[in-house]
């Protein structure tokens, strides 16, 4: 079994994985949206239709989406804790972003097409910060990993299906060209918000806002066990005993999460999401049809390999998922920094080395940088997705992965703005950017192991006991091994059984023994 599931578990687990694993589609307008512009802006008649824009109006364009996900990002927190988690995601993906979509589509001037582009990364950015919260606050804790993962995975699928329909699009001599790759993001939106229709809002949500009676079918709905099970009761009461214990510590304003632990938690959160981005990865994304299309002209058409670079990432986020679940958070982080970051430095070398007119330096250029795409896929893709979903408490994960969003969405927008001027300044030895993001590469590896924690396996719950009670990140592992006995957890889940005792649970003897 790639993913063992523990064996004092009762209940079924397949509800809520099939539950975080649709929720993973969001991930798939994330994807195509961000690849879709890559393949447009090199399109003859999409050149022609809006003037041929220069450098400057193209890096407007591609990066005006990452402001709109920027504002989405930050303002999820708010609309998560009022909306709720599911209906959150289903008003973001059929308002804002629909209405970017069709703005878009309908654009035959540069100002309405940027309008579109900014409204349809506000629906991208309300998703993107919604939907490793659905996933974190549903899934049971042995798979809760590889399931959040997912959401990066579909955002790899999301880029290779975008490069296809460029690819299958490029050469139409009307509208069509740009109009059709654009238009079938409606389907994907209406997909996710019609199934999240009939799927359960989380049950830590609904405890949060005092619907008890409601967490608890929504418990029933993903376990598969009887509302009067003792597996469920005792889920239910520990919930609840941490949501009040929470309580008991204060309000959950946006400064409050920069204070104590919390605090340390919403810095690692946010510079994880900054290094994801700065890593390079959005260079590849967004540019690299054009970049290809300039350095390494003696292979084949700069669309087929954008093609090819985003089935390396579809198919290398994969054995990732895996990882993530069976060897840790910051092994497979650690791992990803030094493989991306050796990678890189060789495209660079070799560019600098060699004419770009070298043909056996553009085919060790190209592989490098599907070595760098595969490292990225299986490890700061879609881990950086997973810790940021699980470090928050109940009080302040909404704000808190709204922030860490945002901070990737900032870094997005950062990049894809300056990059058409750092290229032009580096021209024509372009490949000399990849020392730059090479460099970024060994920052992330210095600060995944001085504060990335180990939470694997681990209750959302018990991570805040790690945070807690352990102070040195690289000292986790040792700790989150032990956090089952330790004194503060077992007063903490005592207390939630004396409580079912006082309220006259008829099986509160046989949930302790649970």
């Amino acid at each position: 079994m790639l993913f063992k599931r523990p064996s004092d578990e009762k209940g079924d687990a397949w509800p809520a994985i099939l539950v975080g694993l649709f929720a993973s589609f969001g991930g798939i307008l994330y994807g195509y949206d961000t690849g879709t512009i890559a393949g447009i802006q090199t399109m003859p008649y999409w050149l022609d239709e809006f003037n041929h824009p220069n450098a400057g109006r193209i890096s407007l364009i591609v990066s005006i989406l990452s402001v709109g996900t920027f504002v989405g990002a930050l303002a999820a927190g708010i609309m998560a804790d009022i909306t709720g988690r599911r209906w959150g995601i289903i008003l973001s993906v059929m308002f804002p972003f629909n209405l970017g979509v069709a703005l878009q589509t309908a654009a035959t001037s540069q100002p309405l097409f940027i309008a579109g582009r900014f409204f349809a990364g506000l629906g991208v950015g309300l998703v993107s910060a919604q939907v490793p919260m659905y996933q974190s606050e549903t899934l049971p804790k042995w798979i809760r990993g590889a399931v959040v993962g997912c959401y990066q995975l579909c955002i790899t699928i999301g880029l290779f299906l975008a490069a296809i329909v460029n690819w299958a699009t490029q050469n139409r001599n009307d509208s069509g060209s740009y109009r059709i790759p654009l238009a079938i993001q409606f389907a994907w939106a209406l997909i996710l918000a019609g199934g999240l229709l009939c799927l359960p809002e989380t049950p830590r949500f609904l405890i949060k806002k005092g619907k008890d009676s409601q967490a608890l079918k929504s418990l029933v709905f993903l376990r598969r066990l009887s509302a009067d099970d003792p597996v469920i009761i005792a889920e239910l009461a520990e919930l609840k005993s941490n949501w009040e214990h929470e309580q008991s510590l204060g309000s959950a304003s946006y400064i409050e999460c920069f204070k104590g632990t919390t605090g340390k938690r919403t810095i690692t959160g946010i510079i994880l999401q900054s290094l994801q981005q700065l890593v390079g990865i959005n260079f590849i994304i967004y540019y690299g049809t054009s970049y290809f299309a300039e350095n390494v002209e003696g292979l084949p058409d700069s669309f087929i390999l954008q093609v090819i670079v985003n089935c390396v990432n579809v198919v290398m986020t994969l054995p990732g998922l895996w990882a993530i679940d069976n060897f840790g958070r910051r092994p497979v982080l650690l791992i990803g920094a030094v493989g991306m970051g050796i990678s890189q430095y060789i495209v660079s070398a070799c560019g600098a080395a060699t004419p770009i007119s070298n043909f056996t330096s553009q085919c060790v250029q190209f592989a490098f940088i599907c070595i760098y795409v595969s490292f990225f896929a299986s490890t700061f893709g879609p881990c950086a997705w997973v810790v940021t979903g699980e470090i928050f408490s109940l009080q302040t994960r909404a704000k808190g992965l709204s922030m860490t969003t945002a901070a990737n969405w900032f870094f997005n927008w950062l990049l894809s703005f300056i990059t058409p001027y750092l290229t032009g300044a580096l021209n024509p030895t372009q490949s000399n950017v990849f020392w730059i993001w090479g460099s970024f590469c060994w920052i992330a590896l210095v600060f995944v192991y001085t504060m990335v924690y180990e939470t694997k396996g681990l209750a959302l719950e018990e991570v805040n006991e790690l945070y807690e009670n352990e102070p040195r990140a690289w000292r986790s592992l040792g700790y989150r091994n032990q956090l089952r006995t330790n004194p503060i957890y077992e007063d903490h889940y005592n207390k939630s059984i004396d409580e079912d005792n006082k309220d006259g649970n008829p099986n509160a003897e046989e949930t302790e023994k649970v």
